[in-house]
C-alpha cells in the first residue's frame, strides 16, 4: 500500500490524533490535505500553543485540549502518540467503542516501500542506529533515519524507493501495540528501564519482544548474547548474536571484532570510548552484515565521532575535560559512561524518577569516582546507594548534595584540577528540570562554555 492510497482509505471517517508533539504533527497536516476529519488531542491548554498548532488549526484541525483531552472522544481511527500508554482507560473506551488504535510509526510501516532495519533495546539504540546508517551511507546506499531518534518518517515515505534503506529506532512505547516487524530486528540489551510508565518488567520486556514476534521467514533478529533476558531470544527467522565473552556470530577476541570467525576490526581502531561502544559496533556490524564492506566499517570507526549528548567532549579548560552524557537516562548508562574512562571522574548525576534501582550504580560509583555531585529529583537516592555499597569508606567518594543544576556544575567545575574529567551521566531522564535530556545537555555545554 502507498502513502496516498493509506489515507484515501482513511476518507470520511473521523480520525483522532491522541498527543501533538513532534512525531504526530506531519502526520496531522497529511490527514488535512487529504480532506480527512481530523481532531488533535493534547494535555496543552490553549494559552500555551505554539505557532505551528495553531495554523493546523486555520486549516481544520479541530483541537481537543487540557487536562480532560481525553475525555468524551468519538472516532474511528485513533492514532497514538507513544507516551501514551495502550491501556489507558480512555483508550480502552474508545477501543470497546470499535474505534480502531494505531501510530504514525503503524502506518510507516504499512506503506513503506523499502526493507526497514529496527533498533530497539534499553542502551546503546541511538547511537547503534547512527553507527548502522553511516555503515550503509558509506557504502552509497540512499538512508532514512529517524523514529524514536526524533525524526518521523511517515510524511517522506513517497520519497522512498524499493533499493533505499530505513534504519528506524523503536521505543518500548512506539512498539507496545506495534502489529509490523522490520526485516532485520536488533535489540541491544535489556535491563529495568521506564517502570514509571510499563506497569511492570515483564510489560516492559514483552513490548520490546514485538520487534521480532511479526516477522516472517528470511527475517532476521540480532540479540546480545551476554544479556540475561535477550540471550533467550528467539524468532521464525534467522538469528544472529554477538559478544564479549565467548563466540558468537560476532565477538570480541584479543583486541579484535570477529565476524563469521573473520577479523573484521580492532578495537583500537574505534575512534569512541567505552567497551559498549565496541558492543554497540557489534551490533551494527551484523546489522549491516553482507550490505556493506569491511572498509565501510573501518572507515565509520576511524571517523564517528559519536552522538550528541552521548559521552561528548564538550571542552578541555585548564586540562579539565568536560563530557556531556545527557542521554545517560538509567543507572545502566551511567555505569557504561564511568567504564569509559580509567581515570576516576567527578560525576554529575540525578534526574527525573523512573523508579528505579541505583545499588549496582552505587557500586560502580564508589569504584570510579572521586567526587559525586547529586543533583535532581534522583540525587538523593543516588547518594544513599553510594553510601550503602560495600567497599564505601567516607569520603571516598566525596558526595555533594546541589539542589540547583547550574550550581551543580559550577561546583564540579571549582573542584576540577588538570587532568581531571567532569562527566554529566545523569542516571534518570530530564523531565524534573527540562523538557527533554537534548535541553538538559545543551543547557550543561552552555554553562561549562562559559566557566
Amino acid at each position: 500500500m502507498d502513502l496516498n492510497t493509506y489515507f484515501e482509505n482513511l476518507k470520511g471517517q473521523r480520525v483522532l490524533v491522541l498527543g501533538l508533539g513532534v512525531s504526530n504533527r506531519p502526520l496531522v497536516r497529511l490527514l488535512l490535505q487529504h480532506g480527512i476529519q481530523v481532531v488533535g488531542c493534547d494535555k496543552t491548554p490553549r494559552e500555551a500553543l505554539d505557532e505551528e498548532l495553531l495554523e493546523l488549526e486555520r486549516q481544520g484541525l479541530e483541537l481537543h485540549l487540557g487536562e480532560g483531552y481525553l475525555q468524551d472522544l468519538q472516532g474511528d481511527v485513533a492514532f497514538r502518540t507513544p507516551g501514551l500508554h495502550p491501556l489507558t482507560p480512555e483508550l480502552c473506551t474508545l477501543r470497546s467503542s470499535g474505534c480502531r488504535i494505531t501510530s504514525e510509526m503503524e502506518a510507516f510501516f504499512q506503506v513503506c516501500p523499502c526493507s526497514i532495519i529496527g533498533i530497539t533495546g534499553s542502551d546503546g539504540k541511538t547511537t547503534t542506529t547512527t553507527l548502522i546508517s553511516e555503515m550503509l551511507k558509506h557504502a552509497c546506499y540512499t538512508v532514512w533515519i529517524g523514529g524514536n531518534i526524533g525524526t518521523p518518517l511517515l510524511d517522506k515515505a513517497d520519497e522512498m524507493k524499493p533499493d533505499h534503506k530505513v534504519v528506524v529506532e523503536l521505543s518500548s512505547f512506539q512498539l507496545m501495540d506495534l502489529h509490523y516487524s522490520p526485516h532485520i530486528a536488533v535489540v541491544t540489551n535489556l535491563t529495568p528501564n521506564h517502570l514509571d510508565v510499563h506497569r511492570d518488567m515483564e510489560e516492559y520486556i514483552e513490548a520490546k519482544t514485538h520487534i521480532f514476534t511479526h516477522q516472517q521467514e528470511g527475517d532476521i533478529l540480532i540479540v546480545n548474547e551476554d544479556n540475561d533476558i535477550t540471550h533467550d531470544f528467539r524468532a521464525v527467522g534467522q538469528r544472529k548474536s554477538f559478544s564479549r565473552q565467548r563466540e558468537a556470530t560476532a565477538y570480541l577476541k584479543d583486541g579484535r571484532i570477529f565476524l563469521h570467525g573473520e577479523p573484521v576490526l580492532e578495537q583500537t581502531d574505534i575512534l569512541l570510548p567505552g567497551i559498549h561502544n565496541v558492543e554497540n559496533y557489534m551490533t551494527a556490524i551484523l546489522a549491516v552484515d553482507g550490505l556493506v564492506s569491511a572498509e565501510d566499517i573501518r572507515h565509520v570507526a576511524k571517523n564517528f565521532g559519536g552522538v550528541e549528548h552521548r559521552i561528548e567532549l564538550v571542552r578541555i579548560k585548564d586540562g579539565v575535560r568536560f563530557y556531556n552524557d545527557s542521554i545517560a537516562s538509567s543507572p545502566n548508562r551511567t555505569i557504561a559512561g564511568l567504564r569509559s574512562f580509567e581515570e576516576k571522574v567527578i560525576l554529575i548525576a540525578g534526574g527525573y524518577d523512573k523508579k528505579l534501582e541505583f545499588d549496582a550504580l552505587g557500586e560502580e560509583i564508589v569504584r570510579s569516582v572521586k567526587r559525586l555531585i547529586c543533583t535532581g529529583a534522583t540525587g538523593a537516592k543516588i547518594a544513599e546507594a553510594t553510601r550503602n555499597a560495600p567497599d564505601y569508606a567516607v569520603g571516598q567518594p566525596e558526595i555533594l548534595m546541589i539542589d540547583d543544576f547550574y550550581d551543580a556544575v559550577h561546583q564540579a567545575a571549582a573542584g576540577a584540577q588538570e587532568g581531571d574529567v567532569v562527566l554529566l551521566s545523569p542516571a534518570g531522564p530530564a523531565f524534573d528540570r527540562f523538557k527533554n535530556f537534548m535541553v538538559r545537555g545543551k543547557e550543561f555545554k552552555k554553562t561549562v562554555m562559559e566557566l
